[in-house]
C-alpha cells in the first residue's frame, strides 16, 4: 500500500496522533492482596457471566457497550485456588495498593506531571467481558506533564492507575473464555497529547516513555506493556488502533491507516469513530465503535483517594535512576552493548549489589547475570523474568564471594548453577569440589615427591583445568604441611 501512494505529507494531510501506553507494575494486585502471577496449570473451577449495560455518570449508555450487549454473549472465567472473592466480584475492593501508587507517582515525577492531592476512583464500563464485574477501576493520578524529544515537545495529558483485565484464552461467536490470573494486576496508563508530527515521531515517543517506565519497578516480558495509537487526518474522525506489543510495527501501521482513511475521504465515504485492531502485516480491522465519556462513573465502594504532600516528598527522595543515565554509567564500566541491554532489562539493582562484592570485574558480574537469566531459563522452560524465583541474589553473592576468595574459578560458575538447579546446595558443591581437587593434587604430589611448592604449582596448573592459581597454591601448601 505504501509503494502505491508514495511518501506521505503528514502536515498537508492534517495528521494528528497521540499515544496511550499501558504498563503492568511489579507489585501485588491493585485492590486485593493476591500475587500478580500468571498460571499455566489447569484451572480449578469456572465462572460464567453475561454483560449487562450500565449508564454512565452522564446518564447515557455508551455506544460501544450497547454494541457489545446486543450480541448477547456469555463469558466464562477460569479460576484457581489463588482466586479471591474480589477477583470474582463477590467482595468489595480493598484499599488501593500503596506500592503501585508510589510507582505511579514516580512516573508522574519523571514526566513532569501535576499530581492530584485528592482524586476519585472511577468505574469504566468494559464491553468485551474481560472484567468479571463488567467494569475496570481506574484513578487519575496526574495531568499536564511533558517530555522533550528530538522532534519537539510532547504533552502528557493524563497518568492513571488502573486494573488489568482478565487474560483471553479463547474467542467464540457466542462468548469468550478468560483466565482470572491477570485480572487486577496494577496498570499505569499514560495518555499523551496529539502532538506527534509523523509516524516516526510516534515511535520515538513510545520508546522514550518505555525507557522511563522501565526505570521504575514494572513487569518485563511479552504482554506486560500494550500501546494504543489515536490518530486522525483532515476531514476524518479519531480512530484508535490497539494491539501493539512493540513499537517496531507502528510506522507501517500508522501509514497504512492514513491511506485507508484517505481513500475513504477521496471516494466520498465517512471515516467512523471506531476502535481498530492492529494486524501483523501492518493493516487494521474493525473492533467496535469508539467509546466515550458515557462509560465512566464513580466507584461507590471506595472513598476519595488522598495523595498527601508527605507521600509525594517521600517518592521524590527515593526516585530510581533513569535508564539513559544508567546506560552511560555501564558504558564507563566497560560493558558491551549486549551486556548493557541485559543489565537494563530488569537487573540493574542486582548488578549494582553484586558489583559491591566484586568491584574489580564488572564484566564477570554481568556475565554471571547472563548465565543466571538465559541458561537457567532454557533449562526450566520459563520466561527469563521468572528466574529470580529460582536462584536468588544471596546465591549469586555467595558465588562471587567464592570467586573473590579464590575458592571458585569464574569458568566454574555455569556448571555450579546447573548443580544448584538439580537441587544441590552451594555449600555441598564447594565441599565436594574441594575434596575432589585435593585428591587430584595429592595424586600429583605422590607421583613426584620432594619437589618445591612452585614446581608442584606448575604441574597442578598444567594438569588440572578450571582452577585458580590462588586456590592451587593454598591446597599445595595445605597438603605438604600434612
Amino acid at each position: 500500500m505504501l509503494e502505491e501512494f508514495g511518501k506521505l505529507d503528514y502536515e498537508a494531510l492534517g495528521f494528528k496522533s497521540g499515544l496511550e501506553i499501558h504498563q503492568q507494575l511489579d507489585t501485588k494486585k491493585l485492590f486485593c492482596n493476591c500475587l500478580s502471577l500468571l498460571r499455566q496449570d489447569e484451572p480449578y473451577f469456572f465462572v460464567k457471566r453475561k454483560l449487562h449495560v450500565v449508564a454512565g455518570e452522564s446518564g447515557e449508555v455508551d455506544a460501544a457497550a450497547k454494541h457489545e450487549a446486543e450480541k448477547e454473549k456469555s463469558f466464562v472465567y477460569e479460576a484457581y485456588d489463588t482466586t479471591c472473592l474480589i477477583e470474582l466480584d463477590e467482595e468489595p475492593p480493598h484499599e488501593i495498593n500503596k506500592d503501585a501508587l508510589k510507582i505511579a507517582l514516580q512516573v508522574a515525577v519523571f514526566l513532569n506531571a501535576k499530581i492530584f492531592s485528592i482524586t476519585q476512583i472511577m468505574r469504566k464500563t468494559v464491553v468485551d467481558g474481560s472484567n468479571t464485574s463488567g467494569f475496570q477501576r481506574s484513578v487519575l493520578i496526574a495531568r499536564d506533564g511533558w517530555i522533550v524529544t528530538k522532534s519537539g515537545r510532547v504533552g502528557i495529558e493524563s497518568i492513571c492507575l488502573e486494573e488489568d483485565a482478565a487474560r483471553i484464552i479463547e474467542r467464540g461467536e457466542k462468548g469468550n473464555i478468560f483466565r482470572i490470573d491477570r485480572l487486577g494486576i496494577p496498570l499505569i496508563e499514560i495518555a499523551t497529547s496529539p502532538d506527534m508530527k509523523n509516524a516516526e515521531h510516534v515511535k520515538e515517543v513510545a520508546l522514550h516513555i518505555g525507557k522511563v517506565l522501565r526505570s521504575c519497578k514494572v513487569k518485563r516480558g511479552i504482554g506486560t506493556i500494550r500501546q494504543d495509537i489515536n490518530l486522525s487526518i483532515k476531514g476524518g474522525n479519531r480512530v484508535e488502533i490497539k494491539g501493539f506489543q512493540e513499537p517496531s510495527m507502528m510506522t507501517k501501521t500508522i501509514d497504512n491507516e492514513i491511506q485507508r482513511q484517505s481513500i475513504l475521504l477521496k471516494t466520498g465515504k465517512y471515516v467512523f469513530k471506531e476502535v481498530r485492531n492492529a494486524l501483523p502485516n501492518g493493516d487494521t480491522e474493525f473492533l467496535r465503535p469508539l467509546p466515550g465519556a458515557a462509560r465512566m462513573y464513580p466507584e461507590t465502594d471506595l472513598p476519595l483517594l488522598k495523595i498527601s504532600r508527605d507521600l509525594i516528598n517521600e517518592v521524590k527522595k527515593n526516585m530510581p535512576q533513569l535508564l539513559e543515565d544508567a546506560e552511560k554509567e555501564l558504558k564507563k564500566e566497560g560493558l558491551t552493548d549486549e551486556l548493557i541491554k541485559l543489565v537494563l532489562d530488569g537487573y540493574l539493582d542486582d548488578f549494582k549489589e553484586l558489583l559491591k562484592i566484586y568491584p574489580k570485574d564488572s564484566m564477570l558480574v554481568a556475565k554471571m547475570l547472563t548465565i543466571w537469566r538465559n541458561e537457567l531459563a532454557t533449562k526450566l522452560k520459563k520466561d527469563i523474568h521468572q528466574i529470580k524465583r529460582v536462584i536468588n541474589l544471596d546465591t549469586l553473592e555467595a558465588l562471587l564471594e567464592g570467586v573473590k576468595k579464590g575458592d571458585i574459578d569464574d569458568n566454574q560458575i555455569k556448571p555450579i548453577f546447573s548443580e544448584i538447579m538439580n537441587g544441590v546446595l552451594l555449600k555441598d558443591i564447594l565441599v565436594k569440589k574441594t575434596e575432589n581437587f585435593e585428591e587430584k593434587v595429592m595424586k600429583i604430589i605422590k607421583s613426584k615427591p620432594g619437589l618445591s611448592e612452585n614446581a608442584y604449582m606448575g604441574l597442578v596448573m598444567k594438569e588440572i583445568k578450571g582452577i585458580s592459581g590462588r586456590e592451587a597454591m593454598h591446597t599445595i601448601k595445605k597438603l605438604l604441611n600434612k
